[in-house]
């Protein structure tokens, strides 16, 4: 039997919505796969802390099992009724026969749905020799299907391009996923009616977003930096050179004079935030001098440093 939701999470029952939020986002990064590589007790407690969270973030799911009609599954808990098929009230019976009394019942099935197929019912309830004695209860639904838990790896270039994404579901279809505005790993998106079948309709597939560090970009907030080697006589000088973003290459001005550690910034190159617009990208300026030079002022003059030294980057 899973754990209760609310212990998972370390909340009272009585949470908020921002407080169940908060609590499923810092265990999320305690626990992500990707932080967790040689721990596999980290990456089953990262599900259940996922499966916490996406009863108790639905508010009908959340309500059904603060009632006990539902388990920590989403599963009822007693698909009969609190009674069963006994005693629950004084409701009559066939056609107001004995017999059957026990079927009715405040939170009992509804019997024209159950023996419907039987009697060629659906149509009226009551009538003599029908069947309106019997459905004195409210419908119970019927349970939807489980929902499927994914874990999709973007890229940060993808993240910050929100590049369409391309994954396939348990069921064997691939299906094309536009990232929303804002993704951060551990990012949750759900897809309706993408779970497992069910008699009430399928469940929900709960896909959470694991965005890939990057061999030279580093996130910093909405913004992107990198570090871009440069050559001395590039620093003196001054010069265009290639610089990658997120997008792809750009010519890049380095001015005249600049030193080791200066920050350049290109405006809307960064990650995209939750109303649409871009952060920067930070490029911060790393000459790289040739070794063994010991009279390198004197032969500065005239002398054009050929290395490809953005070869790393693409360039």
């Amino acid at each position: 039997m899973a754990t209760d939701p609310y212990t998972t999470l370390g909340i009272a029952r009585g949470a908020s919505e921002k407080d169940i939020k908060s609590a499923y986002r810092k265990l999320a990064k305690e626990l992500h796969p990707d932080r967790n590589k040689d721990n596999p007790k980290a990456a089953e407690r990262f599900s259940e802390v996922t499966r916490a969270y996406d009863l108790l973030s639905d508010k009908e799911k959340r309500a059904q099992f603060d009632r006990g009609e539902i388990d920590a599954e989403g599963n009822p808990t007693m698909p009969f009724g609190a009674g069963g098929f006994g005693g629950g009230g004084q409701r009559g019976g066939m056609g107001g026969a004995g017999g059957f009394g026990g079927f009715g019942g405040n939170d009992g099935i509804d019997l024209e749905d159950l023996f419907g197929g039987i009697f060629g019912g659906g149509g009226q309830r009551g009538g003599p020799g029908g069947m309106g004695g019997m459905g004195g209860g409210r419908t119970r639904a019927a349970p939807r299907g489980a929902n499927v838990s994914y874990r999709l790896s973007v890229s940060l270039t993808d993240a910050a391009e929100l590049a369409n994404q391309r994954i396939t579901l348990s069921d064997g279809k691939t299906i094309d996923l536009k990232l929303p505005k804002g993704v951060e790993d551990g990012t949750q998106m759900r897809l309706t009616g993408k779970g497992e079948a069910g008699l009430g309709g399928a469940g929900d597939a709960i896909i959470t977003i694991a965005i890939q560090r990057h061999p030279y970009f580093e996130r910093d907030g909405d913004d992107l930096r990198v570090d871009l080697p440069i050559t001395l006589d590039e620093a003196v000088n001054g010069a265009k050179v290639r610089a990658p973003t997120a997008s792809g290459a750009v010519m890049l001005t380095v001015p005249a004079g600049a030193s080791s550690g200066k920050t350049l910034r290109l405006k809307g190159k960064g990650m995209t935030r939750k109303d649409g617009t871009r952060g920067d990208q930070l490029i911060r300026l790393e000459i790289v001098l040739p070794e063994g030079d010991e009279d390198l002022a004197a032969r500065l003059e005239g002398w054009k440093d050929t290395r490809n030294v953005r070869e790393r980057l693409g360039g």
